[in-house]
């Protein structure tokens, strides 16, 4: 069986789908991750034999090279060699990230075209997305025939996941007519489990989403306390639907990864929950509302992990004598099904 290298391999891809070409190209591997940037803005080059992806083929060619968290660009015009645009961050001489984005004065220098202003070329991120569609603008604004082997089989606007995590919450009671009656049941460490619908709206390069996520979750606790010789004794049985709907902000890193965070108005139906006491009338909970913000991580469109906050909910609200205060910090596992 003969064994196949980059030195025998000229191309291989599936035919308008996906390609790969060999070239020997000059490229920078310097780190973009913030505890391991440079101190120099200059670009250091590394001639190298490398397999590129191409995104767009045509008279104006686009191509992307990927290694572990290292992503990097390169154009070529004319069936010319491949050059790497240059974007690298940097430290600068006063401790902060300065960016050298090279790669806009090439575009404006050497894809000029009516259609493409300095001002979009101003507002290009170094992305697959924003570059891709520059590359595209720039063949059909010239009349040239390309092939864009990028192109999504859908528009992923909208994206299901199931969303199991852990709830840390607390609970109190209150009674206006009775001190005595009041109980702190603490704080306890349940499991909650969610389907979030993610609908991703599609303007401003897709960085909004509205999020309905109905959540199960409990919350189970007692406590004993002696007055006046006798022993009391309070059980708490929480169950719900929390039913959150809110909106979601993107903050791109790259290609790959993404953080969020989310801002949710909470409609909280409970069943079968009570406050049982076992010297007086038991509790009914009821439904309640309240909010909830959240801080997350998202990598590859498939896994998450997000801490969110629920601000405190009333779940005796229809009794006149009785305040309470339910509060949740809760830490979510995120996995998008499509």
């Amino acid at each position: 069986m003969q064994k196949a290298t980059i030195k025998t391999i000229k191309e291989f891809g599936i035919y308008n789908k996906l390609k790969y070409e060999r070239y020997t190209v000059n490229i920078d591997r310097s780190s973009n991750v913030v505890n391991n940037l440079s101190n120099v803005r200059k670009v250091l080059f590394n001639e190298e034999q490398l397999f590129l992806q191409v995104l767009i083929e045509g008279e104006a060619s686009l191509y992307v090279f990927e290694d572990s968290n290292l992503i990097r660009y390169f154009y070529s015009k004319d069936q010319s060699k491949p050059k790497q645009l240059i974007f690298k961050k940097y430290v600068t001489f006063d401790n902060k990230i300065g960016t050298n984005n090279r790669f806009k004065q090439e575009l404006w220098i050497n894809l000029k075209c009516s259609d493409l202003s300095e001002n979009v070329i101003e507002n290009l991120d170094y992305t697959r997305s924003d570059l891709t569609r520059f590359f595209i603008k720039y063949n059909k604004c010239n009349n040239h025939e390309y092939t864009n082997f990028d192109k999504k089989e859908k528009k992923e606007f909208f994206n299901l996941s199931i969303r199991p995590g852990f709830n840390s919450s607390t609970l109190s009671i209150d009674n206006r007519n009775s001190s005595s009656r009041n109980t702190d049941f603490g704080n306890e460490i349940g499991f909650r489990l969610g389907i979030e619908a993610e609908f991703i709206l599609p303007f401003n390069k897709n960085k909004w989403a509205i999020i309905i996520e109905p959540t199960y979750q409990y919350f189970k606790s007692e406590k004993e306390s002696t007055y006046r010789s006798f022993n009391r004794h309070v059980k708490s049985d929480y169950k719900s639907i929390e039913l959150p709907v809110g909106v979601r902000h993107y903050f791109f890193l790259n290609e790959s990864s993404k953080v969020f965070i989310n801002g949710s108005f909470v409609y909280d139906i409970s069943f079968n929950s009570v406050i049982d006491f076992n010297y007086s009338k038991d509790l009914e909970i009821n439904n309640g509302v309240n909010f909830a913000f959240g801080i997350g991580y998202k990598r590859n469109n498939k896994y998450s992990l997000e801490l969110r906050y629920l601000t405190s909910r009333d779940v005796l609200n229809e009794y006149v004598s009785w305040d309470s205060q339910y509060k949740t910090l809760s830490v979510i596992f995120g996995y998008t099904l499509f």
